[in-house]
């Protein structure tokens, strides 16, 4: 009994992911359902030099980083988190909002709740 109903849940979830179409937005499913918007984030126990590595490889995948640059919109607070956090969720949108996106070598989050503040919009 646990193979068959195992089996149905499986034909019934397997088409909804083929039909999932994810650029960064809300996860729109087959038969009108929707997932919840995420955003990628840097985990606060992250060391000072993975933070680094975070930005420069986002900055070098993105192109411009001049969001988290001395009078751009993400600029203050000036602390490697909030700058990390700002460039890692631009290029999990960019790559398409998966989980994997946020990876960064364990040091991301995937958060449900919009990290944006004051003139700072997470995309």
């Amino acid at each position: 009994m646990a193979k068959s109903t195992s089996s149905l849940v499986f034909l019934f979830i397997f088409p909804l992911l083929l039909s999932c179409n994810n650029l960064g937005r809300n996860v729109k499913f087959a038969y009108g359902l929707e997932a919840q918007k995420s955003w990628c984030v840097a985990k606060p126990s992250s060391s000072d030099s993975t933070l680094e590595n975070n930005i420069q490889y986002a900055c070098s995948i993105l192109g411009d980083c001049k969001m988290i640059q001395p009078g751009g919109s993400c600029f203050d607070p000036n602390n490697l988190l909030n700058h990390a956090s700002v460039v890692m969720n631009q290029y999990y949108a960019f790559s398409g909002g998966n989980g994997w996106n946020c990876y960064f070598a364990g040091s991301g989050l995937i958060a449900v709740s919009d990290p944006s503040y004051d003139n700072c919009k997470y995309a």
